[in-house]
């Protein structure tokens, strides 16, 4: 009888409450196989509502021992319902569009101080290697390591110095040197954001040694008055490519700061607050290595006047400062 009395309760709470169930259910295969914009605008606000009422008889359910079967019923048909109502309703292209027109420019001025910090760092190695390259040769050695040199040292000449910049040289030429010099400012993109948890001291170092390399080159290249020249080419890429790494060196010294100067938080809370801004920065910075790659490729080939390589690297720093920083329209939703 005790059964009996179970399986009669059951049936009466499902038939008072089942087609509340039924029409959420509907609902949800309506959404499945189209999309929210599929529902009416009636249809809409009804699932807030059938949602919490199909997860109240969850609950009863759930707390008089109702049969299994329907407690399994309830527990999908909500797990559903919450994805719907909470979960997020954006598309793949919608999420993109997010990142590219608010996350990732907000991320960026964000991180106007750490940007600041860490192009100093990168321009202080830069200086400093410029100088010591063009007191004593010999230094260009200590900074710029042999492989991503490719013989591009003070033991060559002239002539083939200023040959790598526009005839593509082959495998002697700046094709060698390009791939190199990319694939060295990626991996330190990467390592400087990395190693930002250790206080920001390693970023700091990376930064600055990678300036060192590009004073290096500088310092050598205008010993043999190819100074202008090699400007030219690097710059074509390199505005995009170098401001890549001084924004990476940024979102390693967020995350150095928080876990440096926590404030009332704990150094793991603080670390992974700062580390959701910072990993957008580096998001970014991955497609901006990217389009320094397709600057560089297409650049190096088919640009070879100095005065229109120096053009590109202009349009091309416009268009980064103007997309980070210019002025944009604040939505209705940013003041919510």
């Amino acid at each position: 009888m005790a059964v009996a009395e179970l399986r009669l309760k059951s049936q009466r709470f499902r038939q008072e409450r089942e087609a509340d169930w039924r029409r959420l259910e509907h609902l949800m295969d309506k959404v499945e196989r189209g999309s929210p914009s599929s529902l009416s605008d009636d249809e809409i606000l009804a699932v807030p509502v059938l949602y919490r009422a199909a997860l109240s008889s969850l609950s009863v359910a759930r707390a008089t021992s109702l049969d299994r079967s329907l407690i399994d019923y309830l527990e999908t048909l909500t797990a559903r319902a919450y994805f719907f109502v909470y979960g997020a309703r954006s598309t793949v292209w919608g999420r993109l569009s997010s990142f590219f027109a608010r996350e990732w420019p907000r991320a960026v001025q964000s991180h106007w101080r750490e940007t600041l910090v860490s192009a100093g760092f990168f321009f202080l190695g830069v200086v400093a290697a410029w100088l010591l390259v063009a007191q004593d040769p010999d230094w260009y050695y200590a900074f710029v390591p042999q492989g991503l040199a490719g013989g591009r040292d003070p033991t060559a000449t002239t002539e083939s110095l200023r040959a790598t910049l526009y005839d593509g040289g082959g495998e002697s030429g700046l094709s060698v040197f390009a791939t190199a010099l990319f694939t060295h400012n990626s991996q330190v993109s990467l390592l400087e954001f990395a190693l930002g948890f250790a206080f920001g001291v390693p970023t700091a170092v990376l930064e600055t040694y990678n300036g060192a390399i590009f004073g290096a080159f500088m310092a050598l290249f205008s010993s043999r008055g190819l100074g202008f020249e090699l400007g030219g080419w690097l710059m074509i890429h390199g505005v995009t490519e170098l401001f890549a790494g001084i924004l990476a060196g940024a979102a390693g010294f967020r995350i150095g700061w928080a876990i440096a100067f926590p404030g009332t938080r704990t150094r793991l809370e603080a670390a992974a607050q700062a580390g959701r801004s910072a990993a957008t920065v580096m998001a970014g910075v991955v497609v901006m290595l990217f389009f320094a790659g397709l600057l560089e490729g297409f650049g190096r080939q088919l640009i070879t006047s100095d005065w229109t390589r120096y053009g590109v690297a202009v349009l091309t720093a416009l268009m980064w400062g103007l997309y980070f920083y210019g002025p944009r329209r604040r939505e209705a939703t940013d003041g919510q």
